[in-house]
């Protein structure tokens, strides 16, 4: 199959995709506001860049990282890799042995979500609305480094093959308590910085490491352990956008205090001179 009949074919699926989104943008526009498009020729021109640069991206994605993301994982999880040529006779799986698994999920989970389009679009649109007071590159830091620890636990329950509802109710109740003690103009950022993370990028090299892995891990099932990264990938974002929070203020307060203090001690000493 030629590349150019890839390409026309994942055009003609991403255009069906997008125009649902346009259809209600135009309909809401023309029928209720009773407003004409202002710029139309941008905007159209913008609408062909859009179709263009998704189409790009996706047959990229299909082509070369989703590719290599399978392989990796296989690879990885390879019995033979693990434990060379003594794998046939290996019936117990201890978690000890697939250091290299979690160093990889922490690695492609830290990658892939900093290199979330929907998570950029949100990181800058935070720091523009919020005057500079929320970094975009913190917000996308702190992010990407909760959906790396959460992808690495995600795979260490699939090794493990420990149930799935102990670490999502452990890690809301972490997240009840940390909404009652973050700052309140974090706690909705945090919420959605959980949900645009399982975009276009991560959710299929996720679904595809946590498939490879308990499909070569003896006695674990691709359907029933296969799937769940995601849910982690969702949850430990907003764990760690509100701890980047309260550590940020944490250290504000102290540098506050450390300057009031410095203060004090100047005043007192012009007093007593």
């Amino acid at each position: 199959m030629s590349l150019l009949y890839v390409f026309w074919d994942t055009l003609q699926s991403t255009l069906i995709d997008i125009i649902p989104i346009a259809a209600v943008l135009l309909g809401f526009q023309l029928l209720v506001l009773r407003q004409p498009v202002a710029n139309a020729w941008r905007v159209l021109r913008g609408f062909v860049y859009v179709l263009l640069g998704l189409s790009l991206f996706l047959m990229g994605l299909e082509k070369a990282i989703f590719p290599l993301g399978e392989l990796m994982a296989s690879q990885l999880t390879d019995p033979v890799f693990l434990y060379g040529q003594a794998a046939a006779s290996i019936t117990v799986v201890h978690w000890q042995d697939y250091g290299w698994v979690y160093a990889f999920a922490f690695a492609i989970g830290l990658a892939t979500t900093l290199a979330e389009p929907s998570l950029i679009a949100v990181g800058m649109k935070a720091q523009q609305v919020s005057g500079g007071s929320v970094s975009a590159w913190g917000l996308r830091l702190a992010v990407s480094l909760g959906v790396a620890i959460g992808v690495s636990i995600g795979c260490f329950r699939i090794v493990t093959g420990t149930e799935l509802w102990l670490y999502i109710i452990a890690a809301y109740v972490v997240v009840i308590i940390q909404t009652m003690r973050a700052p309140a103009m974090i706690i909705p950022l945090a919420y959605d910085s959980g949900g645009v993370t399982t975009s276009t990028v991560t959710v299929p090299l996720l679904a595809a490491l946590g498939l490879g892995l308990a499909a070569t891990i003896p006695g674990r099932s691709p359907l029933i352990d296969g799937f769940g990264l995601i849910a982690f990938a969702s949850v430990f974002p907003i764990m760690s956008v509100m701890a980047y929070a309260q550590i940020s203020r944490k250290l504000e307060s102290r540098r506050l205090k450390q300057t009031t203090r410095q203060v004090k001690q100047v005043k007192e000493n012009d007093d007593a001179l």
